[in-house]
């Protein structure tokens, strides 16, 4: 009996003893979302990435190790980031961010804006609008948030015209004057810059246009303006949102040796928003 007590004692205070220790052992690589030593970020490829991967480079001499992990769609960042395979994503506008958060249930929140990615119309047939064909095939993305912003975007150039109010809750369905009988044709986002030559003329989000080597500032030929209401954010789960390491990683992001790069890499076609 004495044997199996002194026995029990023993393995109580070992495990006493461990989970002191794997405690200290988490908090010297930082707590939350540092508990594995690093900062996993995920992003769309292409610009996002490009910036994250200056956004690292700088965390690296504040002693803050990120993982850059990029995506090819919008969805599965932020699944990704809800199933906590990542610790924060920057890749999307918030009216998508919202609307996915709703649609998904996601229990996510937006910590800080990034930058603006204008949406642009391009072309491999015509240089001016006007040029457009009766019947032409213009490509749009086939989400809903991206699929509102392209409509908008067609309004503003005159292509079409939209039942009043909908605005970003816009779909094909609510055009209600298309003067040239357009083909709207709704595609994925990432695939229709490949698709371009196959169309007269379609929206593409900048960070595709980029990756596919169109030039938003001088590809484009009808583009958002600076005060287009899709900025993009940085976003988190909500039981992450006070981490220390957040606020650090929003800081590094925000600070002007980022803004320099943005504003000297992209010439124009993605602009800082802070």
């Amino acid at each position: 009996m004495k044997k199996w007590l002194l026995a029990s004692v023993l393995v109580l205070v070992i495990g006493v003893l461990a989970a002191c220790g794997g405690k200290e052992k988490s908090g010297d690589a930082g707590e939350g979302l540092l508990s594995d030593g690093k900062l996993v970020v995920g992003v769309t490829a292409g610009p996002h990435e490009e910036i994250l991967g200056k956004v690292k480079e700088l965390a690296a001499e504040e002693g803050l190790e990120i993982e850059v992990r990029p995506f090819t769609d919008y969805v599965m960042p932020n699944v990704a980031l809800a199933e906590k395979e990542i610790d924060i994503n920057s890749f999307q506008t918030e009216p998508f961010f919202e609307a996915m958060k709703e649609d998904r249930n996601l229990d996510l929140l937006k910590v800080a804006d990034t930058v603006t990615f204008p949406m642009g119309i391009y072309s491999s047939k015509v240089t001016d609008l006007a040029d457009l064909e009766e019947g032409a095939k213009i490509g749009l993305p086939g989400d809903p948030t991206n699929s509102a912003r392209a409509l908008m975007l067609f309004e503003a150039a005159g292509l079409l015209k939209l039942e009043e109010g909908m605005g970003m809750n816009g779909t094909i369905h609510d055009i209600v004057e298309n003067p040239k009988n357009y083909d709207f044709i709704e595609l994925d986002s990432a695939q229709i810059a490949r698709q371009l030559d196959e169309l007269d003329a379609a929206a593409i989000n900048t960070n595709f246009a980029i990756e596919y080597g169109l030039s938003p500032s001088e590809d484009s030929i009808f583009s958002e303006t600076s005060d287009s209401p899709y900025v993009n954010l940085i976003a988190v789960r909500a039981e992450s949102k006070d981490d220390e390491v957040v606020q650090q990683f929003i800081d590094i992001y925000r600070s002007e040796e980022v803004k320099k790069f943005i504003e000297e890499n992209f010439d124009g076609s993605i602009i800082p928003s802070w």
